[in-house]
């Protein structure tokens, strides 16, 4: 065991399961046992045959499906081919997270719980079902289980004698070392920042620079809600992409933010550094170069807009220096101040930059070496594609709805992606955005003579727009569309595209306007209206239907 230690695997989609699987490492080295923490696909699946100790935390998304980070592993742990003794030598325990509001609550945690136990593995407790919605969150479920879990592996490998668990109160060494380059070093050859020549499809640990061909807003002025239609150059990447596809897109903080995380914590945006890992072994973060400056690593890695996290509390809390503070903090990181820290977080979506405000004598004692332990890294995100290569050769387009709302915080939420895509003008030069895409949960039917009928309110009707685009190109009709918004003059996106090909004959259209009128119209009254049709595209014509919000 001392050789081996402990693994911690994660299957994580927002976040929250990586996070979990963190805290089991933290507490893994203060009973001195060695860890590593690993998401599941980036794990040699070979070499688990011969781990002696693993726990594994597991989020469900959508409905029942296992999180990105995942999928591989998940392919190769339901091979039939397996033996029904390849994990006899393990270990393991689960901790599931999900939402008892779906109806497969934590299917991925149980199913993986009963295929380790098919294979041969010794559970060490029964799996654990985090609920997102009890009142306390996941930890309700999380933090007893892991009391448990701690007796359970320190009575198969009890401490060394003469070794105590380190305290709560002592911290832990940062993940990485942060070394600063003597401001007269030499830069190094070429742009520092420059992206690298794809080498295969663009992935998430190479995304493709695409260019920024138009940006232009399709809702009126006078219309509350800012919708884009943003076009990107994707020649010379390799992407190929069909209908139903998404796009992952890596976005930035703003400046201003920027600037003012630096003056907080009193950085200097300039400076150079390298980052070198605490521990022999620990990877470095994928997407950032060596060297690099501190403005790059929190404009494009530090996620500063993000809501923190528990965990985050527990760590500022042991850089205070402000009794008044400090108790704060560590109210906010006790499982007793789980309720008052979602009413002063999670509730008004307060960002990480906005509580390092609320905490400035905490804020600026947090050590530079700490960044990374204390803020997570910016996540991809990902949209619809709404346009076919078949119309649109080496060119993605979307539909993205700037998000923007109020909550009881003075300044208004705002989308960190959707924010900065809107922001950017390609009449101002060469503006370039980082993607890769994905397979989306959505086939169109290969029969040219199936119809489909397609359900898009909204930014829903992105998918369909690459499905229609793609259809038409290919000489297909039997097209049907109900799309709803509130207002005709407003926000009916493509409403030209769409009234030229009902005019072509290649789509039949419904519209439902719900603000209008007096009554309230939406896409159900239009399909309740056209019953009729639908009933007979179904029951005679096999059609197949989709539905996107």
């Amino acid at each position: 065991m001392a050789e081996q230690g402990l693994l911690v695997l994660f299957g994580s989609q927002t976040g929250t399961a990586q996070d979990t699987a963190e805290r089991v490492g933290r507490e893994a080295q203060r009973r001195h046992l060695r860890c590593r923490v690993q998401a599941l696909d980036s794990c040699d699946l070979a070499s688990l045959i011969h781990e002696p100790l693993v726990v594994f935390v597991c989020a469900t998304t959508g409905q029942g499906d296992p999180p990105d980070n995942m999928k591989m592993f998940w392919r190769f742990l339901f091979r039939k081919s397996l033996p029904a003794s390849s994990l006899c030598q393990l270990d393991y325990a689960v901790l599931g997270l999900g939402d008892s509001s779906y109806p497969k609550f934590n299917f991925v945690a149980k199913k993986l719980h009963k295929r380790l136990l098919q294979l041969g593995g010794n559970p060490l407790l029964p799996v654990a079902l985090g609920d997102d919605q009890h009142d306390l969150g996941p930890d309700a479920v999380v933090d007893p289980w892991l009391v448990a879990l701690w007796e359970k592996i320190l009575a198969l490998y009890p401490l060394p004698p003469g070794l105590e668990i380190i305290s709560p109160d002592v911290r832990l060494p940062p993940k990485y070392t942060l070394h600063y380059l003597p401001e007269d070093s030499p830069e190094p050859e070429g742009a520092l920042l420059q992206p690298a020549a794809p080498r295969g499809a663009p992935c998430e640990l190479q995304p493709f620079a695409a260019r920024v061909v138009s940006n232009q807003r399709l809702t009126a002025q006078s219309h509350f809600q800012d919708v884009r239609l943003i076009e990107f150059d994707i020649a010379g990447s390799g992407i190929t992409f069909s209908a139903g596809d998404v796009v992952m897109i890596q976005p930035q903080n703003c400046p201003e933010d920027v600037q003012q995380f630096c003056q907080l914590l009193r950085l200097e945006p300039h400076r150079r550094f390298v980052l070198e890992p605490t521990e022999p072994g620990t990877s470095l973060p994928p997407l950032l170069p060596q060297p690099c400056t501190i403005q790059y690593l929190v404009t494009h890695y530090l996620d500063i807009s993000c809501v923190p996290r528990r965990s985050f509390f527990e760590l500022l809390a042991s850089f205070s220096t402000n009794e008044l503070e400090r108790e704060k903090l560590q109210e906010f990181s006790s499982a007793q101040g789980q309720e008052e820290l979602y009413s002063y977080c999670n509730r008004p979506r307060r960002t990480t930059l906005e509580v390092l405000w609320d905490f400035p004598h905490s804020t600026c004692a947090v050590p530079a070496d700490y960044l990374l332990d204390l803020i997570p890294c910016i996540r991809p995100r990902a949209f619809s594609i709404a346009s076919s290569l078949l119309a649109h050769p080496e060119r993605i387009q979307i539909l993205v709805a700037v998000v923007r709302y109020k909550t009881r915080l003075s300044k208004p939420r705002r989308g960190l992606c959707s924010t900065w895509l809107a922001s950017l003008n390609p009449e101002q030069g060469d503006v370039r955005v980082p993607l890769w895409v994905k397979k989306g949960g959505m086939k169109f039917p290969a029969d040219s003579a199936t119809p489909v009928i397609m359900i898009g309110p909204g930014t829903g009707v992105a998918p369909f727009r690459a499905a229609i685009q793609e259809r038409v190109a290919l000489g297909r009709r039997g097209n049907c569309l109900f799309f709803g918004c509130r207002h005709q003059s407003k926000d009916f996106y493509c409403q030209t595209e769409w009234e030229e090909l009902v005019t072509k004959g290649f789509l039949t259209l419904f519209t439902a306007f719900s603000r209008d009128q007096e009554e309230k119209v939406y896409v159900q009254h239009r399909i309740r209206e056209n019953g009729k049709l639908v009933w007979e595209l179904l029951s005679s014509e096999n059609a197949h239907i989709y539905l996107a919000g």
